[in-house]
């Protein structure tokens, strides 16, 4: 694939939760690839300018907003906030996502509450800004979506029941929304394996934490763990015009993980 069906020169991209992690990784390569970037936080906000300034440094232009995906009012504000500053919305990343950690076998480690702050934010807010986005998406006749899902949405595994559900939920509606909203914009998702992020490490502690990057890097087929550039790239491509006979699809981003789970015994 040529540099030119990489680029992404004159499109406006947003990106909830940017501010650290796999969302600043998204914000940095789509500036890096000539768009524009609306870096979205909800209470990083150092986090969320330090993003900013590096996408300004790269030599694009960026919009800094606060918005809660969970609440429709901020979807809403934050579609109308990328148009008013750009004329346009081309590209959405939908990064932002939430999670309990919690044995998949503890039962009661997951109240009613936090299965619905879960799908609140992972599945409900996602579609709140496809939601959003579409009508701006509809008018230029064009758009691109893409769902940053997880792997635990295909294989069930994951920092918890709830989590596992909402990103099979992410999945689905997916392949929904793919159909729903063609011809004019294409939906599509990428479902990382475990990635090195600072949530991670700030959840688990750094000694559990570097213990399960070591595991990861020994299950994996490719020997390694995943970093937030890794899941941009494969974002970015959903994004370009190399893509743009593929929508529907979710990509595994995971070193091969997947491939040690389901073990091909003879028979």
């Amino acid at each position: 694939m040529t540099e030119a069906y990489m680029r992404l020169d004159g499109k406006v991209a947003i990106v909830t939760g940017s501010a650290t992690g796999i969302g600043a990784a998204v914000a940095r390569k789509l500036a890096q690839r000539g768009a524009s970037v609306v870096v979205n936080y909800t209470k990083s906000l150092a986090e969320a300018e330090e993003t900013q300034a590096e996408i300004q440094k790269i030599g694009a232009q960026s919009l800094l907003i606060q918005a809660d995906i969970s609440n429709d009012a901020d979807c809403r504000r934050m579609a109308r906030a990328a148009e008013d500053a750009f004329g346009r919305i081309d590209i959405l990343v939908n990064n932002a996502g939430t999670t309990k950690i919690v044995d998949h076998a503890d039962l009661e480690g997951l109240s009613s509450e936090d299965w619905l702050r879960i799908y609140q934010t992972n599945v409900v807010g996602a579609f709140q800004m496809i939601r959003a986005c579409a009508p701006a998406m509809k008018r230029q006749g064009f758009g691109a979506v893409v769902n940053v899902s997880s792997i635990a949405g295909v294989t069930g595994i994951g920092s918890s029941v709830a989590y596992a559900a909402s990103k099979g939920a992410m999945n689905t509606m997916t392949i929904d929304l793919a159909r729903a909203l063609a011809p004019e914009i294409r939906v599509n998702a990428v479902c990382p394996g475990f990635v090195g992020t600072r949530w991670f490490k700030d959840a688990l502690g750094q000694q559990a934490h570097d213990k399960m990057v070591a595991g990861q890097i020994k299950a994996t087929p490719l020997r390694r763990a995943g970093m937030p550039e890794d899941v941009a790239e494969s974002v970015v491509f959903f994004c370009a015009e190399g893509a743009q006979h593929i929508t529907g699809e979710f990509l595994i981003v995971d070193a091969g993980l997947h491939l040690s789970m389901t073990p091909t015994k003879p028979r």
